[in-house]
């Protein structure tokens, strides 16, 4: 299985499976010398950890990761830096009823059909339980460029749509968002979500969401004018996140109601200060950030894997049917909110990366 290195200057690759001993990832081309604090790591990884809540899954991981090489002394060497952590609460029996038929919305029938081999223990790579070592490299990322901005850029993050029911966005208070367990950035829907997941969990069903990530303050000419531009690579990064299924920048597919006068952001300077009089591209123009804030926002799938029966067919290429059994996030979603943070400030640290190194 080839293709498990993201990046261009800065990259990471992971390893591992849902059920095996441990998952890991090597995050290489990260400059020497810059402060590591691996409780920050963990702190990243603690918004992230399955069995926090009865919305999310009950798999009970700690998620506790170790630094195996790349830091000494509290300081990245410029070496690959490896990081591990070893799963502690599998249960691949619960998959053992099912191991030879192909769950529905899952990644079962084209990994077989692929390498005619599939991991039927919770999807082994293809599961979500391999994000972890994603918010790991992330965090690393989150570091490298709080020090190449002196903390200017921030990047944040919310559900904004659980099923059918929207937030109001324009009440964003990033304070609020760690402190609830759907990542909302207002208290507004919070019992209408609450009630509505629990009723499809009840009913052996799951929930889709849209999530909106926007980075503060992002320096002018992060991004490549082609084949690297900004928002493709964000595309990318966010695109890799299991259950994503699409993405837009700013006003996004809203422009389409927009005619060309009214679509394209205006500009004036004043006191050699420019303003966009809007932020229809997102902060984005040409695939280079244009100074504004960076929003956009990705849409999740509902959970594939639910206690309600479907068709499918089995390895041997036979009609069946099948019912997940074990422990499913209800809407998946929820816990792609800091998977998404962390893909973000990595495309922003390695896109920096190769912004300085111009100016050599």
């Amino acid at each position: 299985m080839s293709h498990n290195i993201f990046g261009n200057l800065l990259t990471f690759s992971t390893w591992g499976e849902s059920h095996g001993e441990a998952i890991g990832c090597v995050v290489d081309g990260y400059p020497a010398n810059i402060d590591i604090d691996i409780s920050f790591i963990q702190s990243r990884l603690n918004l992230r950890r399955p069995g926090q809540s009865k919305f999310t899954t009950q798999r009970n991981e700690k998620d506790e990761v170790r630094i195996l090489s790349g830091v000494f002394d509290g300081k990245s060497t410029g070496a690959p830096i490896s990081l591990i952590i070893y799963n502690t609460d599998q249960r691949s029996k619960d998959y053992s009823n099912i191991k030879d038929k192909f769950r529905p919305g899952h990644a079962d029938f084209t990994y077989f059909m692929k390498y005619k081999n599939f991991d039927y223990r919770g999807g082994g790579r293809s599961s979500a339980r391999e994000t972890a070592m994603r918010v790991a490299a992330g965090a690393l990322a989150e570091i490298l460029v709080n020090k190449i901005t002196k903390n200017k850029i921030q990047v944040s993050s919310a559900v904004t749509q659980i099923g059918n029911i929207k937030t109001d966005t324009s009440k964003w208070n990033e304070k609020f968002i760690n402190t609830n367990p759907f990542f909302a950035p207002n208290k507004n829907t919070i019992t209408e979500w609450e009630n509505l997941i629990l009723h499809h969990r009840k009913n052996g069903s799951s929930l889709g969401a849209i999530i909106e990530v926007r980075v503060k303050n992002p320096i002018v000419g992060i991004g490549e004018p082609i084949y690297q531009k900004l928002d493709s690579e964000l595309s990318k990064a966010i695109m890799t996140i299991n259950a994503v299924k699409g993405i837009e920048f700013g006003s996004g597919f809203n422009l389409v109601n927009l005619d060309g006068t009214n679509a394209s952001d205006q500009m004036t300077v004043k006191n050699k200060k420019i303003s966009f009089d809007t932020n229809h591209a997102g902060g984005i123009l040409g695939g280079i950030s244009s100074g504004q804030d960076i929003i956009f926002r990705y849409i999740v799938k509902p959970t594939s894997s639910v206690l309600s029966e479907k068709k499918t067919i089995t390895n041997k290429l036979k009609n069946s049917t099948i019912k997940t059994i074990g422990r499913h996030d209800p809407c998946v979603g929820i816990r792609a909110v800091p998977v998404g943070i962390a893909m973000t400030y990595f495309v922003l640290a390695d896109l920096l990366l190769i912004k300085n190194s111009k100016s050599i």
